[in-house]
């Protein structure tokens, strides 16, 4: 059995409600995942001890979910050469734009891959991140593509009920 994960880490506890969007993904797919309110400004040294510990447990993704200056992720991606999923939280005066632009704004050499502003980027970076592990796990590789089945299902019957709700 693996004891790869995802590690979740978010710059406030008021981040929860949009990551946990995240969680819930990660669980309906099946992937491991640990949570961690940690950052990069107020308690560096504790988010550099958090990922260097997550890599020697397993850790295989970090997300990171920052709003404002959000520079959590590209803290964490300077850490580790893990891939990074950087979530934008919607908040503050310009509503995680600000944040979008710090969290894409990397050097070359150290990526962070950036996710849409809020709740739609969180549930993509679960998904990204189960895509990641998926290429050397074909198990998960299938739950996630039962998952994008299910979906586009679901898209066709609210299709066929709006037509005939339409008497089309």
């Amino acid at each position: 059995m693996s004891n790869n994960f995802v590690a979740v880490l978010m710059g406030s506890d008021s981040d929860l409600p949009v990551m946990q969007n995240t969680l819930d993904v990660l669980d309906s797919l099946g992937v491991s995942w640990e949570v961690k309110v940690t950052s990069a400004h107020r308690t560096p040294a504790a988010t550099h001890d958090y990922v260097r510990g997550a890599e020697e447990r397993g850790c295989r993704v970090f997300i990171c979910a920052a709003g404002m200056a959000a520079h959590l992720a590209g803290a964490v991606a300077g850490l580790t050469t893990r891939p990074v999923i950087g979530v934008p939280v919607d908040a503050g005066p310009l509503s995680g734009f600000d944040a979008l632009l710090s969290t894409v704004m990397m050097p070359g050499g150290v990526p962070v891959a950036s996710v849409a502003v809020g709740k739609a980027g969180a549930k993509n970076a679960a998904y990204l991140a189960a895509q990641i592990l998926a290429v050397a796990d074909d198990e998960l590789a299938e739950r996630v593509a039962k998952d994008r089945q299910a979906n586009a299902e679901a898209v066709i019957a609210k299709d066929a009920a709006l037509q005939d709700k339409l008497g089309r």
